[in-house]
């Protein structure tokens, strides 16, 4: 298939709106220790800039965790490929997401911690959500941008493994 890739969102809005989630967590948070939880892989670059910038105690852990594959679009069936590390029980957990498309990996991820990990709380933040794409209602705390329903690259977004290192979000556009 060939595509061009388009810019949507530069650099420096993407760095900005992260330093201002950073201090509405902070705030929320208000000195409690929190466990940043990325899920890979494109999470990790969102998830590093982002933590830089809080100055409430952060443990970081990761999840890998599909439903896309090679696709560029949501296959529905989400599967843990890599559990976290870290005991979560009885912990304040900030799941870090890239993106939120249909909801059906974030949902799955929320019920999997409260029934099996046993948080104490649970909170989620996205750089991205396509809210045209939702199939189930997930309720998202900290959102960077709201973007339209195409395929989105960059800043850890990738398209079969590529653009991940982007410094700026675009869309991947069919010629």
């Amino acid at each position: 298939m060939k595509y061009r890739i388009e810019s949507l969102i530069d650099r420096q809005k993407v760095e900005s709106r992260i330093k201002e989630l950073a201090k509405e967590i902070e705030k929320d948070y208000a000195g409690e220790e929190v466990v940043c939880v990325g899920l890979l892989k494109g999470s990790v670059i969102f998830l590093s800039d982002l933590v830089k910038e809080i100055e409430t105690p952060v443990i970081i852990d990761f999840m890998n965790v599909s439903s896309y594959g090679s696709e560029t679009v949501s296959s529905g069936d989400v599967k843990i490929l890599k559990d976290t590390d870290l005991d979560l029980r009885g912990k304040n957990v900030l799941i870090v997401e890239d993106i939120i498309d249909t909801g059906l990996t974030l949902e799955y991820v929320i019920d999997y911690f409260k029934k099996v990990k046993g948080v104490k709380t649970i909170k989620t933040c996205t750089l991205l959500s396509k809210p045209d794409r939702r199939r189930v209602q997930v309720d998202v705390d900290y959102i960077g941008f709201e973007v339209p329903d195409k395929f989105i690259i960059g800043y850890g977004l990738d398209y079969d493994q590529k653009y991940r290192n982007l410094p700026y979000i675009a869309v991947v556009i069919p010629e």
